[in-house]
């Protein structure tokens, strides 16, 4: 069995939704929420009012035709192998493409940095307003940051995808080069091959966090009692993929098998680590845990 998936994503779906208009709403804190179909982003700008709110403007005219996009492109965006020769005008799409292509030699469609992708292009929409000195994007869950020189952020790690409460921290610096931060296991909103609970991933971009936490989700694996598994299309029919087989459920399992598992995605994640594609990892499995690359030296536990 392949060792290598596409992460579902619900925007796989999009054409099943109205497109309808963006919904936008000012939450606690001036961040700001936009709808659109199956996309939910929670923005937060931090600088001058007015620099917030021309960078709010800019979101918002952004993801309006964004979801149009992409259901336009949407056959070219589940082929593992986008021909060099095809060009896109969409901005996103190019983006999904470009991520997808680092990973050479894995089954992937662009598809799989969907949701990084977003709120890699809201960024840098935003980003034109002058006076900002911290961004942050999240697209449930897979996020594009900016920071400025000397600025911080702290993000907040969960060890499972089904209860998503943080129960750690890092502290992320504006001089360390970070751009996206993605999260992907076995038991969240996507299709998994693997068994992690969670897999977190910084890297230069949304876009390829979000491939890179799907593909090394998918290393976190191995044959052990208890671990449920069907084809992807008896959940999904419209999956990239078909009748490969992914994870439904995880019984308890043997500390052997943690590891084993844990050994397998702790070594993909160094060959992505040492290729620069990643700047680190951390990979959970039943309250095991290996980090991989910085700053996740940095992380501190979260008291209750």
């Amino acid at each position: 069995m392949s060792a290598t998936a596409l992460r579902s994503s619900s925007t796989d779906h999009a054409e099943a939704f109205p497109i309808g208009h963006v919904q936008r709403a000012i939450l606690s804190g001036n961040r700001l929420h936009l709808q659109h179909g199956p996309i939910n982003l929670v923005i937060k700008a931090d600088g001058s009012d007015a620099a917030v709110r021309q960078a709010y403007q800019r979101a918002e005219r952004r993801l309006s035709g964004m979801l149009q996009s992409l259901v336009d492109n949407l056959s070219l965006l589940r082929s593992p192998e986008v021909p060099a020769w095809v060009r896109v005008t969409d901005q996103t799409s190019q983006q999904m493409i470009a991520a997808a292509r680092q990973f050479k030699g894995q089954f992937v469609t662009p598809m799989a940095a969907v949701a990084g992708a977003v709120a890699d292009s809201i960024l840098e929409a935003m980003q034109e307003s002058d006076g900002l000195h911290k961004i942050f994007v999240n697209n449930g869950g897979d996020i594009a940051l900016h920071l400025a020189p000397g600025q911080r952020m702290q993000i907040g790690i969960v060890p499972t995808l089904s209860a998503a409460t943080p129960d750690a921290s890092i502290q992320i610096s504006g001089d360390d080069g970070i751009g996206g931060i993605a999260t992907s296991g076995w038991d969240g909103h996507s299709l998994s091959q693997g068994i992690a609970d969670a897999v977190t991933v910084i890297a230069e971009s949304g876009a390829v966090a979000d491939v890179a936490a799907t593909l090394i989700a998918n290393r976190v694996n191995c044959e052990a009692e208890g671990i449920e598994r069907c084809p992807a299309r008896e959940l999904d029919p419209d999956s990239d993929l078909g009748e490969q087989w992914v994870t439904v459920g995880v019984g308890k399992l043997s500390e052997t098998a943690i590891n084993v598992a844990l050994d397998r995605g702790e070594q993909y994640a160094w060959s992505l680590l040492e290729q620069g594609i990643i700047q680190g990892t951390i990979l959970s499995l039943q309250g095991h845990k290996r980090t991989v690359g910085l700053p996740f030296d940095r992380q501190r536990q979260l008291t209750s």
